[in-house]
This record gives structure tokens, sequence and C-alpha cells, in this order.
């Protein structure tokens, strides 16, 4: 049940004035960094009418009193479920993964088995594929890997999809994606992902915005079609601080329709399609 509360009747219609739209715009950037352009408002209002009616809310206004109430963070959550889309899937994007196992984990991997600390971090990770695609592709090549100091971790701002991808357990269509020679990362079950490969995979939720809680540097950073959702300034902001949490040489691997820009852009360079080398302090970018 929601902790919204309705006043009065629904209306089995709903017009979300320009005013009911610029605010929930602003509530959306302020909780969540994102971005809603003018032309989003048809689509707003056709998403948040159908949650006004399972709700039996009056109407946009009241919607809006109820989620800046600090009951209505369970429905701050829905309200940014539906505000965005949840599109993955195991290896999307194949030359990324090819790059992590062909690139980025073979001197990582050598440094972990003399005792050396590895972590990669899937930022946006949705429903799990994602995190889960690269402890498959770090297991392949180092079926040890749970024994030494190698982490995964995956994180969303939506605690529906943390959830479900910590369950770890997926449709046959969503595990036919997984490339043969991958396969071995799904169960005997054959419906949910190995506990050799899910076990190297932390969850939690973090929202890309506020300050990252963690203590030391990630070796590699996957954050893909989650830049698209901000504007221009939190993008620099978000792509700085992802500069500044990668260790000298870690790389960063962002969207192909997104693009790196501000700050952080003098010190990532260029390593392949929508791939970035964090460089070491004072080595000018494309050196």
């Amino acid at each position: 049940m929601s902790l919204i509360q309705p006043i009065g009747s629904a209306s089995s219609d709903f017009t979300l004035s320009d005013q009911d739209f610029e605010a929930i715009a602003r509530f959306a950037h302020k909780n969540f960094g994102l971005a809603l352009s003018s032309n989003k408002k048809p689509l707003v209002s056709s998403r948040l009418s159908r949650r006004l009616r399972m709700l039996n809310v009056t109407d946009f206004s009241a919607y809006l009193k109820g989620l800046e109430q600090k009951e209505g963070e369970s429905e701050r959550s829905e309200l940014l479920s539906l505000l965005t889309t949840n599109v993955t899937q195991f290896f999307r994007e194949p030359h990324h993964f090819e790059t992590l196992r062909d690139t980025v984990l073979p001197p990582l991997l050598e440094k972990a088995r003399k005792g050396g600390r590895v972590r990669l971090w899937s930022a946006g990770c949705s429903n799990g594929q994602e995190p889960y695609t690269i402890a498959s592709v770090v297991h392949s090549l180092c079926p040890e890997a749970a024994r030494l100091d190698i982490k995964v971790l995956g994180t969303d701002i939506d605690p529906v999809v943390v959830r479900t991808a910590k369950a770890a357990r997926y449709n046959a269509d969503e595990l036919s994606q997984i490339p043969t020679q991958y396969k071995k990362m799904v169960g005997k079950d054959g419906q949910s992902i190995s506990p050799e490969v899910s076990n190297l995979v932390t969850f939690g939720v973090l929202n890309l915005i506020e300050p990252f809680p963690f203590r030391g540097k990630m070796d590699a950073i996957f954050c893909r079609n989650v830049a698209i959702y901000f504007d221009t300034p939190t993008q620099q902001k978000v792509w700085s601080a992802f500069q500044q949490t990668l260790n000298p040489g870690g790389y960063l691997f962002i969207g192909h329709s997104e693009r790196m820009s501000g700050p952080a852009a003098s010190h990532l360079q260029t390593g392949g399609i929508t791939t970035y080398v964090n460089t070491p302090a004072g080595t000018p970018r494309g050196s």
C-alpha cells in the first residue's frame, strides 16, 4: 500500500498542467539528477496518470505533496521507475566485454594473484545482467577469483531493480543472450546465475549525484546509458566523480549515445569505442 493518501475521489482523466510538469521535473532533478525536457511531458503524463488511478489520488498536485512527505519514500522509488526505462541484457555491447577480457583484466588478475586488490563497478546495474556479465568474464579467466581479493560491485538508484538483481534469477529469453563460451555462468537449475559467478558480485542502492561512499579506488567502471537521463552539468559532475574514483590506468565504459565532456575529459584518454582510460596526473590526454 502506498503511503500517499488520496484526497477525495480520483478522476478517471488527469490533466498535467505546465506548472505541475515543471514541479515534477524539479523534483526529479533534485532527487535523481534526471533532466525532463518539455517534450517529455506527454510521456510523463501518460505514465503518472496510470499511477494516480492505481493510488486513487485526485490530481498531480496531491501526488507531489505526498512525494515531498517523509512517508513518501517508497513512492519516490516508484516515480523513478516510471520516469526511466531499464533496458539491459547480458553481454550488451559485446566489444566492451572483449576489451575487458583482452586488455583490462589480464594485468589486474596478475596483480590479484600476487595479493593485490581488484574492484570493478557496474554503476546503474539495473536488473543485474551487467555486473553478472562482468563477473562471468572474470571467472572465465580466473576460476579461482573467489579466493582472491576481486569484487564486482553493482549499484542502482532504484531499490526495486537492486532486489531483482540480488535474486540472480532470469527467464529463458534473458539467459539465451549469453554467448556459448560463457554458458557456465548459468546455474544447474537453468534459471539462475551460478554461485561461482554470483558470489563475486555485491549489490547496493546508490544515487550517482550524491558523494560516493567508497574508501578505495576502482579499476574499471561501467556506466552505460545512465547519463542520458542527466543534463550536461550533471553529466559532467558524474564524469568527474568517476574519474576521481578510478585508479590511474583504470577504465570507464559509457553508453554509445553518451559523450564525455567537462573537466574529466582532460584526464580520460580514449581507449576504444565509448571506452576511456584514466591517465596519470600530469599526463596530457592523447599522449
